[in-house]
C-alpha cells in the first residue's frame, strides 16, 4: 500500500498555493534597489514605460492636459491616421490612447479634466462616423 501524502496547513488556496500576499510586502525588497536615474524601482511607473516606448502613436506633447474636448479628438485622430506603426484601425488607436491616459491618471486626475476627456470620447467618436 502507498502512503498517502501529507496534507498541506490550511493555509493554502484552492490551487495549492499559499495565498498572496500584501502587494507592499511582496515588494519591500524593491525600495532597496536603485536604478540609473536615482529612482527606486518602486518609484517607476509601468505606464511611463509605455508612453515612452510605445509604437501605438506619435501624439502631440501635452495633449491631454491642455486643450478643449474638441481639440484632444482632432489632435488624436490626425495622429493615427498618420501613424504607420499601429497595428489596429486608426479608431481603435485613438480611443486606445485616450482611454490609457484616463486609466494611468486614476483617481489623481481632477473631476473638470476628466470630464473633458470624457466628452473627448464622444467627440472623437463622431469624427470618425461612430455612433455613441
Amino acid at each position: 500500500m502507498a502512503a498517502s501524502k501529507p496534507k498541506h496547513p490550511v493555509a493554502r488556496g484552492k490551487a495549492g498555493r499559499p495565498p498572496r500576499q500584501r502587494h507592499a510586502r511582496a515588494h519591500a525588497h524593491a525600495k532597496a534597489k536603485t536604478v540609473k536615474n536615482g529612482a527606486t524601482k518602486s518609484e517607476q511607473k509601468w505606464s511611463h514605460h509605455v508612453m515612452e516606448t510605445s509604437d501605438a502613436l506619435d501624439i502631440e506633447h501635452n495633449i491631454f492636459k491642455t486643450g478643449s474636448a474638441q481639440s484632444i479628438a482632432e489632435s488624436l485622430k490626425r495622429s493615427s491616421m498618420q501613424s504607420r506603426r499601429r497595428k489596429g484601425t486608426p479608431f481603435q488607436s485613438a480611443m486606445s490612447m485616450l482611454n490609457f491616459y484616463i486609466n494611468r491618471a486614476g483617481r489623481n486626475l481632477p473631476k473638470t479634466r476628466r470630464d473633458t476627456l470624457q466628452q473627448a470620447k464622444r467627440k472623437l467618436r463622431e469624427a470618425f462616423g461612430r455612433s455613441p
